[in-house]
């Protein structure tokens, strides 16, 4: 059911961590808020529940306090496992099938929420909904959701080896959201007598991408979409990965160790000459650069990081450094000069741990990106004979040949990675818009895998699309500081998922968002990046691009409440 927005006015939402205000005469549908229910059946559902290729394995009652998120036990619940699309491949031999979890709480809030998962799925996580981990105190499951996740259609042993058959590269991509939705809608009104009044789908990384492709491929399906971390353009990242392992390698002193060719030591210099220029552009000198765009101009790596005149010692970057450095910021690039992803912004999260293991690790690692690439995200797949040697594969990889491959078909593999990874139509969001549906979009500034810039040239084009209107249905927020999904110097704790409630249902729209530091003390964990000179307190507002939080020029510079958005 939906009624008409016709007149602004906007309250101040009280829950979470969400301030609010905006929305106003857009003329978009506004949709009525999910109506409570209680759970009325549960152990009956392994026997009683049909749906077409469907097998449920066990529904079992879950009492109150078995599990519990940021020392909260989690009310009493009905936990479902079970298979959807169970077969064997006629390319490797292999039995797949969709394996999910449902979570259904006693206490329902009438709202269905897709967990999304990361990485290369393969598992199935427990459906609580937390997607971040510095993510909000109460998850999902607490807030009163019924909860759905899957591995997507494949298991973890068959990690990467599934893109071998084509089926499953399918599933993982977009067909297991598509596939489990209306069976997981149809199980909810078997235990509450009901089906969902609103659906929610998030997640962070890949679950985050599968939220932007279901916002364009599922608009009918869900109302409101959470993306943290987007990888939406998944291959491309991961091409990119390859690009920035061959420029370390050009400058690493140990070739099986390419964080020799920036150890923590030369990332925090760099780290600190971007402060030192763009610290201040917000009117607080805090440890975080907020006018990030503003810095891009004001920061320069040539002038800006001392060169050395002799060994590297941690107080200098060689030429060759610089160069390399350079080169993975201004983005991958075949021998012609084409762009084949996005550029990055400088921001002094690169002195994190993660970021380090993102460009040194996972970039030629049997479990990351070499073996996405070759076998997922290819096509035809490579050799599997690469497993024994993935940062041979990563440094030998051709730009020129090999990097196509993510939009080639062949034979069997009719669809191309760029098209079952990514959405079909990035800024052309009418299902979305049209019904009232809403997505919110938030980015670590300095994610090393995925690229800021890359969303926010999406969110620029959609804006486009929308002739500057953009905002009246989706919302992108850039955090400082944040790595790829959380950490680093950075307020990465922050509740997302009850900002997109409340604008969805309330007609809410989120200009801020507040987020939290997870200092000492901190019940949904320990960020150990947080610099010492932060309070473990920390509070900060996330802008809706393309404001920025400044500094108001009174109060303390470690509360929110001295910052606003311009």
């Amino acid at each position: 059911m939906q009624t008409w927005k016709i007149s602004a006015g906007v309250g101040l939402a009280s829950l979470g961590f969400l301030t609010a205000c905006g929305g106003g005469n857009d003329g978009l549908p506004q949709l009525t808020p999910a109506q409570a229910g209680t759970l009325a059946n549960c152990t009956t559902l392994a026997s009683s529940f049909a749906f077409a290729n469907t097998t449920i394995d066990a529904a079992t009652v879950v009492s109150e306090g078995t599990l519990k998120n940021a020392g909260t036990p989690i009310g009493e619940h009905c936990a479902v496992t079970g298979k959807m699309n169970r077969r064997t491949s006629a390319v490797d031999g292999q039995t797949y099938a969709i394996g999910f979890e449902m979570r259904l709480p006693k206490a329902w809030n009438g709202r269905l929420l897709y967990q999304a998962n990361g990485g290369t799925d393969g598992v199935v996580s427990q459906a609580v909904g937390g997607f971040v981990g510095g993510g909000p105190l109460h998850n999902a499951l607490q807030q009163g959701f019924a909860v759905i996740s899957s591995d997507a259609g494949h298991s973890a042993t068959q990690n990467p080896l599934f893109g071998l058959d084509p089926q499953a590269r399918l599933d993982y991509g977009y067909m297991a959201v598509g596939t489990l939705t209306p069976m997981a809608k149809g199980l909810i009104k078997a235990a509450f007598g009901k089906g969902p009044d609103r659906s929610y789908i998030g997640g962070t990384s890949n679950g985050g991408r599968h939220s932007m492709v279901a916002a364009s491929r599922y608009a009918s399906e869900y109302d409101g979409f959470l993306a943290i971390a987007p990888g939406f353009n998944l291959p491309k990242a991961a091409v990119a990965q390859l690009y920035g392992a061959q420029q370390w390698a050009k400058v690493a002193t140990d070739p099986a160790n390419l964080e020799t060719a920036l150890p923590q030591a030369e990332r925090k210099l760099i780290a600190n000459a971007i402060l030192t220029k763009c610290d201040a552009l917000d009117g607080a000198s805090d440890g975080l650069v907020q006018d990030m765009d503003a810095c891009q101009s004001a920061f320069d790596l040539a002038r800006d990081v001392p060169t050395c005149t002799g060994d590297r010692n941690g107080s200098c970057l060689t030429p060759a450094q610089k160069t390399a450095i350079g080169n993975v910021y201004a983005g991958a690039r075949n021998t012609k000069g084409d762009a084949l992803y996005a550029r990055w912004s400088y921001d002094p999260g690169i002195s994190q741990t993660g970021w380090a293991d993102w460009k040194f690790r996972n970039a030629v690692g049997a479990a990351r990106d070499p073996v996405a690439v070759a076998f997922i995200f290819s096509s035809p797949p490579e050799s599997t004979s690469i497993l024994s040697n993935t940062l041979g594969y990563a440094l030998n990889f051709n730009f020129d040949t090999d990097a196509p491959k993510i939009f080639a078909t062949s034979g069997i593999y009719t669809e191309s990675a760029m098209s079952f990874m990514t959405p079909p139509n990035p800024t052309q969001l009418d299902g979305v818009r049209n019904k009232g549906g809403k997505l919110l979009v938030i980015h670590g500034s300095s994610d090393p895998v995925f690229s800021v810039d890359d969303t926010t040239n999406w969110y620029q084009s959609l804006n486009a699309r929308y002739g500057g209107n953009a905002a009246e249905f989706t919302r992108f927020f850039r955090v400082p500081g944040m790595g790829h999904s959380r950490g680093g110097p950075a307020t990465d704790q922050f509740d997302a998922l009850t900002a997109l409630v409340n604008w969805v249902e309330k007609g809410e729209a989120p200009d801020s968002i507040l987020a939290a530091a997870r200092g000492a003390g901190n019940a949904g964990g320990v960020n150990a990046e947080l610099p010492a000179s932060w309070s473990a307190t920390r509070t900060r507002p996330l802008c809706a691009y393309p404001k920025v939080a400044r500094f108001k020029g009174t109060g303390d510079i470690e509360s929110a409440g001295s910052f606003h958005c311009q």
